[in-house]
């Protein structure tokens, strides 16, 4: 047997029973594995649905462009499916998203514009609004917008819902799902409460996420709203694919757990997805205590981990928003190893001379060069041995003759190894601010005494 196109092999994931990171979990924890999809998530269903929907309605024409706001995986979706059927795809996306999923897109063949995370959704430089504005501006052009078109849900209620009632033959008592357009958790849930009404529906959201206190409350309370790093869950606004009547209970989880997590599920489970799963398995340990042994719960693990590594799955990354511990030596600790020291800057309106005399009196090779007190460049013994060898008169000019592109900052918990790798022969050092806002120096003598000394 054989498939026409790469569209028809989309479903039909795998149900696969989780172990070692849910060991002190009551019941039995299925994870449904949407990597298995031919973008590597779960968005390929509704992507798919969502085009032959409008090609039915008319509104996507032949040789049309898909226009659409996107975290990456829904783009991945439609991206596939304008190959097979012959569309062109402009996609928005938030600067937060991983470089990964941006590239992806791009490989397709898709155009991919990156628009600023911290703007309001009516603002008009966000990934809403500039796909709403492109729609408007392209000929022969339809947006999806995946958040408020129902054939989204649907997708998940013809297909997502029947697959999972059927893979456990009926027994499955609680559904967990990320929360971010709503499609995946609300067209599953409906048909799932359909077989069975008593079957518990849990969405995780994220903290800057407005549902779980509009679902408890039904006050969307903008004061909820600010920045956060999980990608794929929650949002700031109140799409209409979110169904609250078939959701339950809405669980909210750290970034911080969720990224942690995220990489447990690896090393725990061998099973390689992304951010929104590790979301989904901090919130279900959460709810922990309202698990039965009878009970069969089915999380949903919607895309795949290789569209993280420069972030959940990159240590340096982690380490710099303070989630992963210091088992590394770091900026912070090499500076705590050496002995306190003032770091010497000169100002660029300083003539090559006086820095010369600087340097000579203060036995040192290179100085961070200031202006106006803020770092704009360095000088090092190579730089003016080479301006003085083609031009000995230099020496009477001030700094700004000479002076090169400044040292590399770094924040104090990068690690010794991205420290180590930035200094070369560009860069005989980097430059570090300390928590009280004062610049440190670290060379590679600073690098070995810390290594030598730990």
């Amino acid at each position: 047997m054989w498939y026409n196109n790469i569209l028809e092999t989309i479903g039909n994931t795998p149900l696969v029973k989780l172990n070692k990171i849910v060991k002190d979990v009551p019941g039995t924890i299925l994870a449904k594995i949407e990597t298995t999809n031919p973008g590597n998530s779960i968005k390929d269903r509704m992507a798919v649905k969502m085009i032959e929907d409008a090609e039915r309605e008319g509104k996507l024409k032949p040789g049309g462009t898909i226009i659409e706001g996107t975290s990456g995986n829904t783009g991945m979706g439609l991206a596939i499916a304008a190959v097979i059927k012959g569309y062109k795809c402009i996609f928005t996306t938030t600067d937060k998203q991983s470089k990964e999923k941006v590239d992806a897109l791009r490989a397709f063949g898709a155009e991919v514009i990156v628009c600023p995370t911290n703007v309001e959704p009516e603002d008009p430089r966000s990934y809403y609004s500039v796909s709403s504005r492109l729609e408007r501006e392209t000929p022969n052009s339809w947006k999806p917008n995946q958040y408020d078109n129902l054939s989204n849900t649907q997708a998940h209620y013809e297909q997502t819902g029947p697959e999972i009632w059927e893979q456990t033959e009926g027994k499955i008592t609680h559904l967990v799902v990320g929360v971010g357009t709503g499609g995946t958790i609300s067209g599953t849930a409906r048909y799932l409460k359909e077989k069975n009404p008593n079957i518990k529906v849990w969405g995780i959201d994220t903290y800057g996420s407005v549902f779980k206190k509009y679902k408890e409350t039904g006050i969307f309370d903008k004061n909820e709203i600010y920045p956060y790093i999980t990608e794929g869950i929650g949002e700031d606004f109140l799409p209409r694919n979110v169904d609250f009547s078939v959701i339950d209970h809405f669980e909210k989880v750290t970034d911080k757990d969720a990224a942690l997590m995220t990489r447990e599920i690896a090393r725990k489970e061998g099973i390689f997805v992304g951010n929104s799963a590790g979301a989904a398995i901090a919130g279900l340990l959460q709810l922990k205590q309202h698990f039965k042994p009878d009970d069969v719960v089915v999380v949903i693990f919607h895309d795949h981990g290789s569209r993280y590594m420069g972030k959940m799955f990159n240590d340096d990354w982690l380490r710099e928003r303070g989630f992963l511990a210091d088992e590394k030596l770091t900026a912070r600790s090499i500076l705590a190893k050496r002995e306190s020291q003032e770091i010497v800057t000169i100002d660029i309106d300083k003539t090559v001379t006086e820095a010369i005399n600087t340097m000579k009196t203060l036995n040192i090779s290179q100085i961070p060069v200031t202006q106006h007190d803020k770092v704009m460049g360095k000088i090092t013994e190579s730089d003016i041995l080479d301006a003085l060898l083609e031009n000995p008169s230099v020496k009477s000019q001030t700094l700004e003759a000479v002076v090169t592109k400044p040292f590399p900052f770094v924040d104090l918990n990068t690690s010794i190894d991205k420290i180590s790798a930035m200094i070369n022969k560009e860069n005989s050092a980097v430059l570090v601010e300390d928590e009280q806002g004062r610049f440190e120096i670290i060379t590679q003598y600073d690098i070995i005494n810390a290594i030598s000394g730990a």
